[in-house]
């Protein structure tokens, strides 16, 4: 089995008005992400994406450009099993036979940003490739699943102190959660005002409910200092993004200044970067997103550095079919892994782009038990949505 097509689009799906929400990224009027296939010379197909912006809007076309243009051609003829060693290829770039040889790391100068969302879409669609030619789920190639279904929560949060309360709990009722997170940071302005919203939520769910905060790293190390004292008191199950990944002693700064866990990993890429926040001490839950962090591969790695530093594992998953179903299987195989991110805002890029219902009950998601990731993605619905880059 060799790999015989490698095609990216740069996938742009609408969002109608009345779906649309506001945050620190500006009104959401599209869903974007990079959608990767690949076909082997036996006429199977796996599906990765890419991701490179922030939220679910962006710009995709210097990835897909680089998905069609360097990486694909690159991968034309290899085995599609051998996962790993395509992985240290595309990251060592020029070097990779000298790494290989070595048995170290000699990565190419660019080896972060749109480099390693290149190879998290490819290795995606490798694990796809190799659970569909051996007739299983990847999670069974990943060691097996610890549950056949995860707690769920569901995420969103962005309505004023008047409406946060109604909103939290219609979430509840859409799905059964037991666990909702909201938007907090420079969408609110001062952290006083984030602090109100969250006070006005806990009142509204009671103790019963897990609540979570995410400031998408838009407050300073003193300004999220400031909003650890203000919700102190709230049992928030935890502050997420509290400040710029590129912060990390400022992270670990915020941690160690209050008794909320910290979850962070969405914008770090590849196990180094969750090597430096555990010994940093920055962090208590690991967010990697497996299409910007290093595919699945990279993602599992992370959960094993996660499980030896004693920290739990949460993947961020607001992101389109390929992502979302990665980040199942790796939660169902990792020991450190305890809940799965279901996104609440309009997400077409989950749920129209598949033909499958995803849909969260009492709470839970099912893990998916189709060989491959686990999904059938409709490729009409692609194409009529699709920007060749």
């Amino acid at each position: 089995m060799r790999i015989k097509t490698v095609q990216a689009w740069w996938v742009r799906i609408p969002i109608e008005a009345a779906k649309q929400h506001r945050s620190d990224f500006g009104q959401v009027t599209t869903f974007d992400a990079a959608i990767l296939r690949i076909e082997t010379n036996d006429g199977l197909v796996g599906w990765g994406e890419g991701k490179n912006a922030a939220g679910s809007a962006g710009s995709y076309g210097a990835l897909v450009h680089m998905l069609n243009n360097e990486v694909g051609p690159q991968l034309i003829g290899c085995d599609p099993a051998d996962i790993g060693v395509i992985w240290e290829m595309l990251y060592n770039g020029v070097r990779h036979d000298s790494a290989a040889q070595n048995g170290h790391a000699m990565p190419q100068l660019a080896r972060r940003g749109i480099s390693v969302a290149a190879i998290s879409a490819v290795d995606i669609a490798l694990w796809d490739i190799l659970g569909k030619s051996l007739g299983v789920p990847v999670w069974r190639l990943l060691g097996g699943r610890k549950l056949d279904r995860m707690p769920a929560y569901a995420s969103g949060g962005w309505a004023s102190t008047e409406a946060i309360g109604d909103q939290l709990k219609s979430y509840i009722a859409k799905g059964g959660f037991k666990a909702l997170k909201m938007r907090v940071g420079a969408m609110d302005g001062a952290p006083h005002i984030s602090a109100a919203r969250v006070r006005a939520a806990r009142q509204a769910l009671g103790p019963d409910v897990e609540l979570m905060v995410d400031a998408h790293g838009t407050y300073t190390v003193a300004e999220a200092k400031r909003f650890i004292h203000l919700a102190g008191d709230l049992d928030l199950a935890w502050f997420e993004e509290p400040v710029i990944a590129d912060d990390k002693p400022g992270m670990a700064e915020v941690r160690a200044s209050g008794s909320i866990p910290i979850a962070t990993g969405e914008s770090e890429a590849t196990r180094y970067a969750f090597r430096d926040l555990a010994t940093l001490k920055a962090a208590d839950i690991f967010q990697p997103d497996p299409a910007f962090c290093g595919g699945i591969s990279e993602a599992m790695k992370i959960g094993t550095i996660a499980s030896a530093f004693n920290l739990r594992f949460a993947p961020h998953l607001w992101a389109g079919a390929p992502c979302f179903f990665a980040g199942l299987h790796v939660c169902a195989a990792s020991p450190a892994s305890f809940t799965v991110e279901y996104s609440l805002g309009a997400n077409p890029m989950i749920h129209d782009l598949v033909e499958e219902t995803v849909e969260a009950k009492d709470g839970m998601i099912a893990i998916p038990e189709k060989p491959g990731l686990g999904f059938t993605l409709s490729e009409r619905f692609l194409e009529a949505h699709a920007l060749r880059g």
